[in-house]
């Protein structure tokens, strides 16, 4: 039996970029099996047969978002869904990263809970959430933190499909390939949207960050890890323990 093809299977098999396949997928230039939304799946002969009787297996034209630094939102919600993966736009810049490792969910899923129960006393009418959830800054910026609250004076930019604007705190837990992401790329643009607190968890160092937005900077208010006591100036009574959060049954 002819297995189906991902559309980044088709690429490889046939040296041209995703993107383009993407296209002609939209353009009906290929015969597409759809499998749910955004979930699209392709037999290679058909294919081969389509694009040979075109002429376009003969050379690979630009695709419309192959220009990166012109992606737009617009651009993003026309991107068909590839499970495993997960897509941001920096700046107008596409990018593409694998799912995040056990770890990361481990502590993603304990420190979003521990913010929960702050934040339920702290601020009732205000709420957190976790990814995936689409968060756009601007045309050219749309993120996906892994944890972000809107406290109860920032309900207005919550959308039924994303939230549109700045949030109150915005949580990146690193991975192997999002050091530099997390750490450069998307703190100048959290800071420069105007979120007053971003913080980053790394799994692997087991160390918390806590930045608070003072004037145009942000200002490294707590760092530190499991041995540590984590207190912030700006949310009375938070003792998050940092213990929990890192912990790793896979070290024991």
């Amino acid at each position: 039996m002819e297995k189906y093809l991902t559309a980044y299977e088709l690429a490889d098999l046939l040296n041209l970029s995703v993107e383009t396949i993407w296209r002609y997928t939209r353009e009906n230039k290929i015969p597409v099996i759809k499998l749910g939304e955004k979930q699209y799946r392709y037999k290679k002969e058909e294919v081969l047969a389509a694009l040979t009787a075109s002429g376009d297996l003969a050379r690979e034209e630009q695709a419309i978002y192959s220009k990166q630094g012109d992606y737009t939102y617009e651009d993003y919600l026309k991107l068909p869904e590839e499970p495993g993966y997960r897509y941001e736009i920096l700046n107008g810049v596409l990018v593409k990263e694998s799912s995040p490792p056990l770890q990361h969910q481990r502590v993603s899923r304990e420190l979003g809970f521990q913010l929960k129960i702050f934040f339920d006393e702290f601020d009732p009418k205000g709420e957190i959430f976790d990814a995936p959830l689409d968060v756009t800054l601007g045309d050219r910026n749309v993120v996906q933190p892994d944890i972000l609250f809107i406290s109860s004076n920032r309900r207005e930019i919550m959308r039924k499909e994303r939230i549109d604007g700045p949030c109150d705190l915005v949580v990146e837990i690193l991975s192997p390939s999002s050091h530099r992401k997390d750490r450069l790329k998307k703190m100048e643009i959290y800071r420069k949207a105007g979120i007053p607190h971003y913080w980053i968890a790394d799994p692997d160092e087991k160390i918390m960050e806590a930045y608070f937005l003072k004037g145009e900077n942000y200002l490294l208010v707590f760092t530190g890890g499991p041995e540590d006591e984590f207190t912030h100036p700006e949310f009375s009574g938070l003792k998050l323990d940092l213990n929990k959060i890192f912990y790793d049954p896979d070290s024991d």
